[in-house]
């Protein structure tokens, strides 16, 4: 199996990244793993022109759809997101507008692939589980419109720093000890 870790956040070495590799370290002793930073490519803002709705592709030509290979190349998708002001990072929200081409809420529509499973984690640096329940819903709206069916998730509170992320190892190795019985 094909497994892309997609790190949302503009920070290419924090908590994050931190929760990506403990994740890489798990799941790629049994799978095929990518890692991407979304801020890693150049994604420019949906300028709302719905030309890809009707010919499902989009007017930019940018780094969106490199990053769309490697969804295609994937069976599975961990999408790691930490919370923006009760939310997914902006860098990873324009990426998802970006997707409209994809969308299945209109035709003709571009196609990843059928069958894909995604997960979803979640972090941010307070207590409260509302904020890392939003994302886990903007990812999961996401991938709805893309078919890719969301799987599980993952939700972790009070995690600032890189070294917050060890206290929540166990919590991060069940989760993926779930991904690799499914």
């Amino acid at each position: 199996m094909n497994v892309l870790l997609v790190n949302c956040s503009p920070v290419k070495n924090g908590a994050t990244a931190e929760i990506i590799n403990i994740v890489n370290s798990i799941i790629g002793t049994k799978y095929s793993i990518r890692n991407i930073c979304i801020d890693d490519y150049e994604i420019k803002f949906c300028q709302g022109c719905r030309t890809c709705h009707k010919t499902a592709k989009c007017i930019h030509n940018d780094d969106v759809l490199n990053v769309i290979e490697e969804y295609s190349w994937a069976d599975s998708i961990i999408s790691v997101a930490p919370s923006y002001w009760a939310d997914i990072p902006g860098q990873f929200k324009a990426f998802i507008d970006r997707c409209t081409p994809w969308c299945n809420t209109h035709e003709p529509h571009a196609v990843i692939g059928q069958g894909k499973k995604g997960y979803s984690i979640a972090l941010r640096t307070g207590p409260s589980m509302r904020e890392c329940n939003r994302i886990i819903e903007s990812i999961e709206h996401f991938y709805g419109h893309m078919e890719i069916i969301p799987t599980a998730s993952l939700v972790l509170c009070s995690v600032e720093y890189k070294a917050d992320v060890e206290s929540k190892r166990s919590e991060i190795e069940e989760f993926c000890n779930k991904i690799m019985k499914v």
